[in-house]
């Protein structure tokens, strides 16, 4: 196997094709413009976010505003695209029938890492347990460096020069991925996600499954059986009956347990619902498996308050609790987010859904959610799919959910935003969609 200098070298000696100028297009071609490989960089936008500061970064740069076409393919050796776009479009199908390298930031990452790298990828929970790793790392004294789909982009990590990577990857990342041999590679869940940009639920799971591939040791959901890689998987399970390794132990209270030892009380976590309790047994099956200790990882449970924008305590006013869940982009997500709640629930939802089948929530709609308030471009298909399980309400924006959700809501009820579908219709990205949510209950309690 080449060490890292070696294959240095074996990469400088190829032309590269960035497809693609937002955040990880910027962080791939500036690693390869800093150390002197020869690339060009596509782009459909006249003036993508980054490409100011590219320019003055490294003066004169080789940028293309326009569609990829035959001359930039056949200028490249390898086109290195942004997950963002579908590897399944014509032109880079064309470019991999002429025998072109089709790769992402990943790829380019796992030629040029040299500590252990953990990698981390599910439908839901994944930036919640990469965050968490990472502070379970940092409280056993030891550097870590935590981005990928998450935070910082992978190849910028390269310049902290840790004990350990920790990546959140998406199922965009791993189907441009190969090389990469992580320490310890976790798969949390899976549901119906992204069928907007495969074929079917099928491909989408065998895309997650490829981040066990040249694994030393794979974590895996034994609850959720698809997730499963073989028998020498470390797992974790919310059943005590179970054979996981990690697993909630019921002693007078619910314990989060490995083995018959219990770690720690799920009441001194500050992160609620059952399905953070599986979060922090994944987090706590993947840092043990590197050596982090049991006292390290309690202590980072018991601090950690979770992460914007997922499940994210925003007020409570009158009585009623408001969640900011945006985040919640699919049906698992927002399922999940619904059934951690103790209290009577009043969701807003919608947006684009993808393609998912949104009856697989009614049954958890049926038993949880008082009242749904659906937004957005497919709120006509949540409520064609929910009709029978509660009551729906159509609303114009987020600014009339939050006002419709203050003026139904009763002491002891829990107003949570959990769209279960993307942000695109309405907002440039989740983040938006949330601060627009937790804005507009601001001004509620302002008032």
């Amino acid at each position: 196997m080449l060490n890292v200098n070696q294959q240095k070298t074996a990469l400088q000696d190829i032309n590269y094709l960035v497809v693609g100028l937002g955040v990880t297009g910027y962080s791939v071609a500036r690693y390869l413009l800093a150390h002197g490989y020869r690339c060009r960089m596509q782009d459909t936008r006249e003036l993508p976010p980054f490409l100011g500061k590219l320019s003055a970064e490294f003066g004169e740069i080789e940028f293309r505003a326009q569609p990829l076409d035959v001359d930039l393919i056949g200028w490249a050796d390898a086109l290195v695209v942004s997950p963002g776009i579908s590897i399944r479009q014509v032109a880079i199908q064309q470019a991999l029938d002429l025998g072109k390298v089709v790769i992402g930031d990943i790829e380019l990452f796992a030629g040029l890492a040299d500590k252990p790298v953990i990698a981390i990828t599910g439908s839901n929970g994944k930036s919640t347990v990469t965050t968490l790793v990472g502070e379970m790392i940092r409280r056993d004294d030891k550097t870590v460096a935590v981005g990928g789909n998450i935070g910082t982009a992978a190849l910028d990590l390269l310049e902290q020069k840790p004990d350990f990577y920790v990546l959140e990857l998406s199922s965009y990342q791993l189907e441009t991925t190969t090389s990469l041999q992580p320490r310890v590679a976790a798969l949390l869940n899976l549901c119906e996600d992204h069928l907007d940009r495969y074929a079917g639920y099928a491909e989408y799971i065998q895309t997650k499954l490829r981040i066990y591939d040249n694994a030393s040791v794979c974590v895996s959901n034994f609850d959720d059986e698809v997730t499963r890689h073989n028998a020498g998987d470390i797992s974790f399970s919310l059943n005590p009956d179970s054979d996981a390794e990690f697993r909630l132990l019921e002693k007078n209270g619910h314990w989060l347990a490995h083995g018959d030892e219990c770690w720690i009380e799920v009441n001194d976590i500050k992160l609620s619902g059952r399905h953070n309790w599986a979060n922090c047994l994944a987090a706590m099956a993947i840092a043990h498996s590197v050596g982090i200790s049991r006292k390290a990882i309690v202590s980072a449970m018991e601090e950690f308050a979770g992460i914007p924008h997922r499940g994210q305590w925003v007020a409570e006013i009158d009585g009623v609790e408001w969640i900011n869940d945006s985040k919640a982009t699919n049906i698992g997500a927002a399922q999940a987010s619904i059934e951690g709640r103790e209290r009577p629930v009043i969701l807003i939802a919608g947006g684009q859904s993808k393609g998912a089948d949104m009856g697989l929530m009614s049954e958890t709609i049926k038993q949880k959610v008082k009242l749904a308030l659906l937004l957005g471009e497919d709120a006509s298909r949540l409520q064609l799919a929910w009709q029978d399980a509660t009551r729906i309400e159509r609303v114009r924006n987020m600014q009339e959910a939050v006002q419709r959700a203050h003026e139904v809501a009763s002491s002891g009820d829990c107003v949570l935003l959990a769209p279960a579908c993307a942000s695109f219709d309405m907002y440039p990205k989740f983040e938006a969609r949330g601060d627009d949510f937790m804005q507009r209950v601001k001004e509620l309690s302002d008032v």
